[in-house]
């Protein structure tokens, strides 16, 4: 089988589960779970098998649509980048997919929520297989679908629906960005094909910084970067498979994936404003963790934290450097961030679906502090969960270790104030989870759902398992270059590390600051009942609170006062102006002379007496030289 039909299965696996679920098996869940479970075995394991394959690099195309001059191809650009994420995809997608086998069992629509997840995967996979910025926009715009779907699965709570809907429309906006950015593409270049762009670009094409920052716009929409970031943690009102899948390891991750996929068109002011974006996105989310009592927020917030360090990484990259005989010229921020990218797709997808199995063995409740001696009785959850929380913090030895110290190393090397927030990051990461794992795993039950908590089947067991390995093994070189036969070697390899005294200075860096935040937790909190923080610095945790809810309160007063009067005037103009008086002509006059007569004989007091006033005041102005007739 040739690669282009290859990766055309892949793309088309789950697009024909979704139909088959959504045509024939509504009322047939098991069916329905046995046909997704399926195709995303099919596309893990043919992902697995383009990116780990002979292939390296190749495109394939069908048209679409021809309108003159101008035509919409199908395209499929497959390279190291669109290799590596394919992998993650491919295997976290099966992975999630076993544990929704067991976490969805009892749900009556899980039918539907199976086929969402293959719409999704569809979506994804044709972000990854993109030739294109307009057929990445496509199936951009079909994740956002998809995402908006799978949060609202309980669409009969309230907040579901509601965090559905923000979603969509805060997306939308970065949306509409990358829109206007892709239409400059085709207007400066004629084109929005990656190849061409790049081509024109090493031509000595000159690009400005507003085009790469549109671009940008869609990049912070999806991964929630201030100030679009309002939607990811509502978004945890979804069902938790779809958070770790989600809003974890793939469609957060697409906005890290575009950036890294035009850099090309990056130049150095529009890097600056990605570097700042980043970095204060990263500080801000790990103070706003610091407050959360909800397992899932406070994983959220951690997961808009990290894509902050992506983001920043990106950002700080401008060092090219070539890789063997393939010369890919590929930025060492680009490396970076899709290094940390590969890491946390493995650590936090754990994270979330051991948070999955913590909320199924406590009876579906998500409050830590009515949690409590999980470690006993979960003791499988508990052993990997705590892989998750090391490799998130950085533990050396584990994958996020590696990943992280990339980044503090670009920052350390290319921009001190950099380096000092994302260490400060760092030392709030490793505080906000050390305490998420202590009150949650240790001391005794402090719930009744904690108290006859216990482990769930395989279904939900292995997969923890099998992303627990992974989180250890995957920031090895050996694991890309031995065990994966360097497939990734262009994007991986690209990584800058450490040496020499830079290395020692980093390394403790990365030690310090993961024993003060640990520690920190450790003193702080006991396996005990109550918010310690809340208690011992109410003014502090009321600061950090409201940290949170000040973007949404702020965009709430925009909405009512400034956008909700706004379209009433444009209503008010278009009924007036444009469908009386332009589209009616005469007849509008008429209708509108009618509408005033009407006003003056409506059978209300109030009205009246405004008509008598407005009368007086006529008659002061012409008694007053105002008026003439």
């Amino acid at each position: 089988m040739s690669p282009a039909l290859l990766a055309s299965g892949v793309l088309l696996a789950p697009l024909l589960a979704a139909a088959i679920i959504a045509l024939g098996l509504r009322r047939a869940p098991g069916a329905a779970t046995a046909v997704a479970l399926l195709a995303a075995a099919v596309v893990a394991g043919g992902s697995l098998m383009l990116a780990l394959g002979s292939a390296r690099d190749f495109t394939a195309s069908v048209e679409l649509l021809r309108l003159g001059t101008f035509g919409l191809s199908l395209g499929i650009k497959f390279d190291d980048l669109a290799a590596l994420l394919l992998a993650i995809v491919g295997v976290v997608g099966l992975c999630v997919h076993v544990f929704s086998v067991g976490y969805m069992h009892e749900d009556p629509d899980r039918a539907r929520y199976f086929g969402g997840l293959a719409i999704f995967m569809f979506s994804m996979l044709g972000i990854v297989f993109a030739d294109s910025l307009l057929m990445l926009f496509i199936f951009w715009e079909l994740v956002g679908f998809s995402s908006w779907l799978l949060i609202n699965h309980h669409f009969d709570r309230n907040a579901a629906a509601e965090a559905s809907k923000k979603a969509f429309i805060v997306n939308r906006v970065g949306d509409f960005g990358f829109l206007l950015g892709l239409v400059w593409c085709q207007a400066q270049f004629g084109t929005t094909q990656l190849d061409a762009l790049a081509k024109a670009v090493e031509g000595g094409a000159v690009v400005t910084a507003g085009l790469p920052l549109l671009l940008f716009c869609g990049a912070v929409g999806k991964s929630a970067q201030l100030p679009l970031h309002v939607w990811l943690p509502d978004a945890m009102e979804g069902p938790t498979p779809v958070s770790a899948l989600i809003h974890a390891a793939t469609m957060v991750a697409a906005g890290i994936y575009l950036l890294c996929r035009i850099h090309f068109l990056m130049v150095p002011a529009a890097l600056e404003v990605i570097l700042w974006t980043g970095t204060v996105t990263a500080l801000y989310a790990a103070l706003c963790a610091v407050t959360q009592r909800d397992i899932k927020k406070v994983l959220a917030y951690s997961t808009l934290s990290q894509l902050g360090y992506m983001v920043a990484a990106f950002g700080l990259g401008s060092l090219k450097v070539a890789h063997g005989d393939h010369h890919h010229l590929i930025a060492a921020g680009v490396g970076a961030a899709m290094f940390h990218l590969t890491t946390h797709a493995f650590f936090k997808a754990l994270l979330f679906l051991g948070a999955g199995s913590v909320i199924h063995a406590c009876h579906h409740e998500q409050d830590i502090f009515k949690m409590g001696g999980l470690a006993r009785r979960i003791p499988v959850t508990f052993i990997t969960f705590t892989i998750g929380v090391l490799a998130l913090i950085g533990m050396p030895g584990l994958a996020g270790f590696f990943s992280k110290d990339a980044i503090l190393y670009l920052a350390w090397a290319k921009h001190p104030g950099v380096f000092a927030v994302l260490a400060l990051t760092a030392v709030l990461t490793a505080f906000y989870m050390v305490r998420l794992w202590r009150i949650t795993f240790l001391g005794t039950a402090r719930g009744e759902g904690a108290a006859h908590a216990h482990e769930g089947g395989l279904a939900l067991t292995g997969p923890l398992l099998v992303l627990a390995v992974l989180s250890v093994i995957g920031g090895y070189g050996w694991f890309y270059g031995g065990l994966l036969g360097g497939r990734f070697d262009g994007v991986i390899d690209s990584v800058v590390h450490p040496a020499g005294a830079d290395h020692t200075v980093i390394l403790l860096t990365s030690v310090a600051v993961l024993v003060a935040g640990a520690l920190g937790a450790w003193l702080l909190y006991p396996a005990a009942g109550d918010d310690a923080l809340a208690r011992r610095a109410p003014g502090l945790f009321g600061l950090l609170g409201g940290l949170q809810a000040s973007f949404d309160r702020a965009y709430g007063a925009y909405v009512a006062k400034v956008q909700q009067r706004l379209a009433m005037l444009l209503n008010f103009l278009e009924q007036i102006f444009l469908a009386g008086l332009i589209v009616r002509g005469l007849a509008g006059v008429v209708g509108l002379l009618g509408l005033g007569a009407r006003a003056l004989h409506v059978g209300n007091a109030n009205a009246y007496a405004y008509w008598f006033l407005l009368g007086l005041l006529a008659l002061w102005a012409f008694a007053a030289g105002l008026l003439s007739f």
